[in-house]
């Protein structure tokens, strides 16, 4: 009988893609995507909801924090709350110093964000309508014998 050799490999389990990814050099983008969406989701948090709802962590340059809004008024908003938002930035350990905005053209918050919410409850009057429509189709269909 032959002893299995010692330098024989265990098959291993396959590694999942995020992993796999996050390990590469390449990766540095991708680490750097989730530590900033990680840092504008505990910045928002401390900011008031009518501001936190309506803007988002676009990058951090050294000092400076970047924001992305999607209207002027918007912009102009976040300008003046820029000391609330410093104050709440180095609350959560960041070295800021400055804010900078910028409107953006598409979208602030991804698809998913923005329909969590979904499905939303039928109203009284919707499920009235819908009720009386099938009883209306059960007087016109016909009996199978």
């Amino acid at each position: 009988m032959s002893k299995p050799e010692s330098n024989a490999r265990t098959p291993s389990a396959p590694q999942p893609a995020i992993e796999a990814a996050l390990a590469e050099k390449a990766g540095a983008p991708l680490r750097r995507a989730l530590w900033l969406d990680a840092l504008d989701r505990q910045l928002r948090s401390q900011l008031p909801p009518h501001l936190a709802d309506r803007c988002r962590l676009a990058n951090v340059r050294g000092e400076q924090l970047i924001f992305l809004v999607d209207s002027p008024i918007w912009h102009a908003k976040v300008r003046l709350a820029e000391t609330q938002i410093l104050d709440a930035a180095r609350s959560i350990g960041l070295k800021a110093s400055a804010v900078a905005v910028r409107i953006a053209t598409a979208p602030l918050h991804s698809p998913m964000q923005q329909n969590r919410d979904y499905p939303k409850p039928v109203s009284k009057a919707t499920h009235n309508g819908l009720r009386d429509a099938l009883a209306c189709l059960q007087d016109v269909l016909p009996t199978i014998r």
